[in-house]
Parts: structure tokens; sequence; C-alpha cells
């Protein structure tokens, strides 16, 4: 099917692939938003993990949200019941007939989702192209070696159309949105809105009350992060939270359950903070991060979650690229060091040269200036990246070439 074709078609049932992590599921709900736009009577379905699931599936836009739990299938001595959920779903998908895919994962494991469907139609990200990593930044080679640079594992093989990419200089979320021109789908700012269940503010008024938190103006300080490199010490983050409690603020540390020992080292040096860590699902963690004044934190899904919420955030960057993947139309609320090997994509302390300079060079005094300058309104100041984005707060829609 051509382009041109492809751009006139009226799909009935529509599958896209993006399971997983929460940052990557949150810039993908526009995607969501205007394919229910452009596609108002369709069956739209979005295969996700279990944890995020809860997030997403209330979405106004989404018909059904089919859990598959990747990491139970990688886990050992878990094979045999995750192979089982495993083709269960891929029966279930085809089954469904769905008569276009789109897969923003890219990699091998969604293959098979795709594939399975018998889809005459299916969408995903081209293979890396050299021109393609030949931005307009000078970026270390650990950089495009290590970080996302097209699909994966051969997983562009299996498309019937790609999104061919000009540049890697772009937010993820305009990435994604690359995939526009293919479908005709509209021009309009992204719509990150999600409702957050009533089952959750509930749950959050409760837990609040019980720690004598109702009715206060609080600060979120999330420690946590999947990368070990990511990690900004939990001392930084306790000078940070004893400031924002000296400007009558209550600091609420958040994190999941695998994340509480990072979390408990903060409150430790903060006495002021009060741990909320693993006591909210990813539903409760948003409706508590809607009712912050300010959230801080690493790279991580809280901060997507703050910035799709609308809430102030201000984060620590270190190996990672505050373009490809940072607070998205919020390009100054990012705090970071000038070091030559940043960023590297690095996930593993012990793999690290630098002794993770990136992240222990960034100071509590850094932080804090940034966070009064958002609280205060104020625009913060150029950071020591040039910023390529051709994302300035309104978005223009991709050229596809």
């Amino acid at each position: 099917m051509d382009p041109g074709t492809l751009r006139l078609r009226r799909f009935a049932r529509i599958l896209l692939i993006k399971p997983s992590s929460l940052g990557d599921v949150i810039h993908t709900i526009p995607v969501l938003t205007k394919l229910r736009a452009r596609y108002p009577e369709a069956q739209i379905d979005w295969l996700l993990s279990p944890a995020i699931s809860e997030l997403i599936r209330p979405h106004p836009a989404l018909t059904h949200a089919l859990e598959f739990d990747r990491l139970a299938f990688l886990q050992r001595g878990n094979l045999w019941p995750a192979t089982r959920r495993l083709i269960e779903v891929l029966q279930g998908i085809r089954r469904t007939r769905y008569d276009l895919v789109i897969d923003l994962y890219g990699q091998l494991l969604s293959v098979l989702f795709s594939m399975a469907s018998g889809s005459p139609v299916r969408i995903g990200f081209d293979r890396p192209r050299r021109v393609v990593r030949e931005a307009s930044r000078k970026l270390p080679r650990s950089a495009y070696r290590r970080g996302w640079k097209g699909a994966r594992e051969g997983s562009w093989l299996a498309y019937t159309h790609r999104i061919r990419l000009p540049t890697l200089d772009l937010h993820a979320v305009d990435r994604y949105l690359h995939l526009g021109p293919l479908l005709d789908l509209d021009a309009d700012a992204p719509d990150f809105g999600m409702p957050i269940p009533p089952a959750a503010h509930s749950r959050v008024d409760v837990l609040l009350k019980q720690h004598s938190l109702f009715g206060k103006r609080l600060a979120i300080v999330a420690p946590g992060t999947a990368w070990s490199t990511k990690q900004w010490s939990p001392e930084g983050f306790a000078r940070v939270g004893q400031y924002l409690a000296d400007t009558a603020r209550t600091v609420v540390v958040v994190g999941s359950a695998a994340e509480r020992a990072q979390c408990r080292r903060v409150v430790a040096a903060c006495p002021a903070a009060c741990d909320l860590s693993g006591q909210t699902t990813l539903a409760e963690l948003a409706a508590l991060i809607a009712r912050a004044d300010i959230c801080v934190t690493n790279d991580s899904g809280p901060m997507h979650l703050a910035v799709a919420l609308g809430v102030p955030v201000v984060s620590i960057f270190g190996p990672t690229d505050p373009l490809w993947i940072g607070p998205f139309g919020q390009p100054r609320q990012v705090v970071r060091s000038s070091v030559a090997c940043a960023p590297c994509y690095l996930r593993a302390l012990r793999s690290c040269p630098h002794d993770h300079a990136c992240m222990r060079s960034v100071t509590p005094e850094m932080v804090i200036e940034r966070v009064q300058q958002t609280v205060a309104g104020v625009p913060g100041q150029p950071q020591p990246i040039p910023d390529t984005s051709t994302h300035t707060g309104d978005y223009q829609r991709p050229v596809c070439p």
C-alpha cells in the first residue's frame, strides 16, 4: 500500500505497541489521542505492561489495554508461566484481526506481536541510518553507540511502512509524532491528558490524612531511577528537600518499592520529609504529584508524570541526553554539568571510567537555584548544551522525509 493510499484509508481495528517504560508510555499518549481524533469509530488497543496499564486504561481514547509482562517473561525460573501468557496474548491479537499495527517499541519481542496480528499494515521506525546520526550537535561517540538510533534487532524488516527520521536530535515525543504524515494525523499540539481514576484520588486522600499531610502545600522529591548511573546522591536530594521545607512546603519523598532504600536515605538526611515510597500505585503516584507545587527528580518516570500533569519540575541529568528524553518542552528545567563524556548512556556505575563525574559535579546549590527560579516563574538559564530541538512550546508538525 503506497503512502498516499495509507493516508486515505479508514482503519477499524488498531493495535499500538509500546509496553514500557513509564516515560516512553507517557510520551506515546499524544499518539493515542491523535489516532482517536483521526479514527473516531475505531477499536484502538494498546499493548502495555501490567504495572503501567493501570495508569493508561482509563484514557477515553483507548478501547482496550492488552497486558504483557515483559520482565516476567525474561525472569529466570518463570519461563513456563510467562511463555503461556505470551502465547495467550499472541492468540488474542491474532483473533482480533487488526488492520493497522503501530510498533513504537521496535524490538524483536514487539515484532512477535506485530507479525502475530496478521495485519496488512504494520508501521514502525526505520533501521539505524548513518545520515540520521550525523546531527547538528557533536555528541560523544558512546551516545550514538548506546543510545536510541532506530529500530533494533532487525525489527524494521517486519514493517510494511517505516517512519524515517531526518535527525536523531528530536525529543522522543516529536520522534513518535513523525508517524503523523503517514496516517494524516492532525498537527495540533501534543495532548498528554490522562484521567486519574477517582479511586486513586481517594486513596491519596487517605494516605495524606494518615500522615497529617492533607491540605498542605506539597513538594515532591523522587530520588529513584531505573539506572544506577542516573542516580543523584541522596545527600543532594536531602539538601534540596530541606530548602523546600524551609519555604513552608511539606516535602514528600516518593518512589517504587524497589527504590525504598534510596528514599529512606534521603529522609534520614532530611527529617522534615515524609517517606511515602512503596505506598502508591502509578495512578496514585499521579494523583499525588498532581497536588504538588513542584517535583524534583532524576531522569525518571515521575519527571515525565509531572510534565504530563502540568506540575513544575526540576530534573538532574547525567548520562542521558535531555534533548532526546528530558522534560518535554522544558529544556531549561534540567540541571546538569558540562563534562565532555556526557551523554554516554551507560547503565551501570561499574562501567563508568570517569567515576560518575556527570552526576557528582551537580551540586545542591545548582539544583536549589533552579528550584528558586521555577517556583518564582523565572525561566532558567541556558544549560551547557545547545538546544537544537525545533520544539519551542508550540508543536509544529514533523515533516516526513
